[in-house]
């Protein structure tokens, strides 16, 4: 009696043992199941495409305009714009804030590499920077109406704008000058508040979340914000249109969920040869390039 009393405890016991284990994998796997799909949710872009973002489909886009650093037309000049428009390229380019809450059109913050100034364009007034050359050329640093002025709503713009924390000041100065202009162009940063910032204000504005993969790039700052911003962890509150990916990098995971189960629009950047350009056809839907001219096709 005592015997077997024992037998039936053991198969209680392994019957208990068996249902937590199965128990606890099925925990397991629903928790990673979880996880997934929050994933998909917070990667998530918008899903309803703006009208107005199959408009920038057949253009090449001028990285800076079409430039030369070491001829008259530098980068992020009115002559390197009028260039990309003569050729019939659409146009990458950069905008931020002087002193006085000026949209410039400029890419480094500072004016070392391209006026040899220890100055930061925040620091100085419009009036200011008017006085500095750029590259050795007589170009100096236009600001952004004199660039819509002279691309004359001829070819699409790519208009980065530089958030170098808060938004207001830039989104703000900037879409005050863009609202009487009737060319085609859209908005993209790396920071994700200038994107939310659009939605709230001007939802019809097409947008784009600019990314690369910071770390590897060595760039100075948080690794915690840079890999936010690498997988697109944010996408659920920026929603963006678009996005523009290091072409590097374009094996991201989420880049590629984005791409594939999305089908989001693709912005290359930088492409520097016709190999590359070649290269990234089935990653990317629209090119950006600098260094060489592309051949159309």
């Amino acid at each position: 009696m005592f015997i077997r009393y024992q037998g039936n405890l053991f198969l209680e016991i392994k019957d208990i043992v068996d249902w937590n284990g199965a128990k606890m994998l099925v925990e397991i796997v629903l928790f990673f199941l979880i996880m997934i799909v929050l994933y998909l949710l917070i990667i998530m872009p918008k899903l309803k495409a703006n009208p107005q973002l199959e408009k920038f489909d057949g253009w090449l886009y001028a990285h800076r305009g079409l430039h030369d650093n070491k001829t008259r037309a530098p980068e992020n000049s009115l002559a390197a714009f009028s260039l990309a428009v003569e050729k019939g390229f659409g146009i990458e380019l950069d905008v931020q804030l002087t002193k006085d809450l000026v949209p410039v059109v400029h890419h480094d913050y500072k004016l070392k590499r391209s006026c040899k100034v220890n100055k930061k364009i925040s620091e100085l007034t419009y009036q200011e920077l008017r006085k500095y050359k750029i590259f050795g050329s007589e170009e100096k640093i236009p600001t952004l109406e004199e660039v819509l002025e002279t691309v004359d709503k001829k070819v699409p713009l790519i208009i980065e704008l530089k958030i170098p924390w808060k938004p207001n000041h830039t989104c703000e100065a900037v879409s005050k000058v863009l609202a009487n202009y009737q060319g085609l162009y859209c908005i993209e940063s790396f920071n994700p508040f200038g994107l939310i910032w659009y939605k709230k204000h001007f939802p019809h504005v097409v947008r784009g979340q600019l990314s690369t993969d910071f770390i590897k790039e060595k760039i100075k700052g948080s690794k915690v914000q840079y890999f936010i911003l690498k997988h697109l962890l944010l996408n659920f509150l920026t929603k963006p249109d678009f996005i523009a990916y290091h072409h590097v990098y374009r094996r991201g995971l989420s880049f590629t969920i984005c791409r594939k189960l999305y089908r989001t629009k693709t912005f290359a950047w930088t492409i520097e040869s016709q190999e590359q350009l070649e290269d990234n056809q089935g990653y990317f839907d629209l090119f950006i390039f600098d260094s060489f001219i592309p051949e159309k096709k």
